[in-house]
């Protein structure tokens, strides 16, 4: 396999050493697995190629699949560890085609509990995807040690494979809610981020003990960045849904998130602020604080998500993002072209009719430096927005008509004809004009019409 990879890709053909299997042949190999002794490398090899088949949509039958099934699991003699974890991915992807899966369940509660550390989070994985309501009370206890492990991949394992287990037994899962509240505590950050989740879809059918959980975590504080933003995300739920708006104490945790020293909580706790529903432009202030200071992040993610949020906030309150004009126009000239996009059509809201000469000059030049495939698809965002200001909205259709419209390319007639249709409803003297001189040059009378 490899020396075949080692082969294509020197060649330079890029072709897939995988592209031409067939499934027939590949069962036919799987009977390798029961030869003595086992060659882990033809065996991790055939299990590649049958993960491969299932990806692409192989329709495998039950039989086939049974077959191949019990012969995999003689690899569990084995000490190999590559080919172990190999073995784990397989059984969960043939769960649901095979039959009899349950037997290996002695084999992964084995590998579960034993000393391998490296073995025991995928061998919890592998496991509760072929437990079934029944079988679950028989690995309960085994549960509940190995979310209080003290390994975090065992810990996160079991907590993320309990979240899946619930929609087999919530009340099962349900009693190992304080091993999840000890796990929460965990100095580790994806611990404790799994352990948050699994507490809150346990209780969030009961709207007070969200609330006494959120409470709970907003005194004492987290360590992970991941729990915090999804503390965040479960406080704006509670929010909405409450009377109390903005003079709720979690409305000021969340504005106290703006603070911490993790971009991803700050991100998050101020597009929570956004989207709350009857934010005044004063309650909106600090988060567009922060949003403007990301528009100028070496990050391009951090700059996109700060553009594309300002560019909400611009559709309710354009006078809550004028502050941040300056910075949005410097980034009219992103190498990145999906953040210039969003910064024209956010300067396009909450420019001003000074602003218009300059910011048109700004456009001109980004229209300049993409290809004609582009134009339209970038345009159309542009377009439709501006239609709520008009000291920018009149000056940008002249502007796009002959900018783009003049261009002569055949990818952007058609297109550029059917932008027109959504056009202002009071166009400018100026774009009628050149509207009719280009119909009667042209032969697009429909765009008169």
């Amino acid at each position: 396999f490899l020396s075949a990879w080692d082969v294509s890709f020197s060649s330079g053909s890029g072709s897939n050493p995988f592209q031409h299997l067939e499934k027939s042949a590949v069962l036919q190999e799987a009977r390798l697995f029961n030869e003595t002794p086992i060659n882990p490398r033809r065996c991790l090899h055939i299990l590649t190629k049958i993960l491969y088949l299932l990806n692409q949509g192989e329709h495998f039958g039950t039989t086939e699949a049974t077959e191949a099934f019990f012969a995999m699991t003689r690899l569990f003699q084995s000490n190999d560890q590559t080919l172990r974890r190999m073995c784990y991915l397989t059984i969960k992807e043939m769960a649901n085609i095979s039959e009899d899966v349950i037997i290996v369940t002695s084999s992964l509660t084995k590998d579960m509990t034993g000393k391998e550390d490296v073995y025991r989070g995928p061998a919890i994985r592998a496991l509760c995807r072929i437990t079934d309501g029944t079988m679950l009370q028989g690995i309960e206890r085994y549960m509940k040690q190995a979310i209080v492990d003290k390994v975090p991949s065992v810990s996160s394992s079991a907590l993320v494979s309990s979240l899946h287990m619930m929609k087999i037994s919530y009340d099962v899962v349900k009693r190992w809610i304080n091993e999840a509240q000890e796990a929460a505590s965990s100095d580790n950050i994806m611990v404790q981020y799994h352990a948050l989740g699994l507490l809150y879809h346990l209780r969030k059918n009961d709207r007070l003990a969200v609330s006494k959980m959120l409470n709970k975590f907003t005194k004492s504080g987290l360590k992970s960045q991941f729990a915090y933003c999804m503390l965040i995300r479960i406080a704006s739920k509670l929010l909405k849904e409450s009377e109390e708006g903005h003079e709720s104490p979690l409305f000021d945790f969340i504005e106290s998130c703006l603070r911490n020293k993790h971009e991803m909580v700050i991100y998050e706790a101020a597009s929570a602020i956004i989207h709350l529903p009857n934010c005044t432009a004063r309650e909106l202030a600090p988060a567009v604080s922060v949003l403007q200071l990301f528009c100028s992040s070496p990050k391009p993610v951090l700059r996109y998500a700060a553009v594309r949020t300002l560019n909400k906030v611009a559709m309710k309150h354009p006078s809550a993002v004028t502050a941040c004009n300056l910075d949005l126009e410097n980034l009219i000239t992103d190498s990145n072209r999906s953040i210039a996009t969003l910064a024209i059509t956010t300067l396009l809201k909450t420019g001003s009719e000074s602003s218009v000469d300059r910011l048109m000059k700004q456009i001109s030049s980004f229209v300049s430096e993409i290809s004609d495939e582009f134009k339209v698809w970038h345009w159309r965002p542009l377009l439709f927005p501006a239609a709520g200001f008009s000291p920018v909205l009149g000056a940008f259709w002249v502007f796009f008509f002959t900018k783009l419209f003049l261009f002569q390319s055949q990818a952007l007639q058609h297109p550029g004809t059917k932008l027109f249709h959504a056009g202002p409803e009071n166009p400018p003297p100026d774009f009628l004009s050149l509207l009719h001189g280009f119909n009667q040059s042209r032969g697009h009378l429909e765009l008169e019409t």
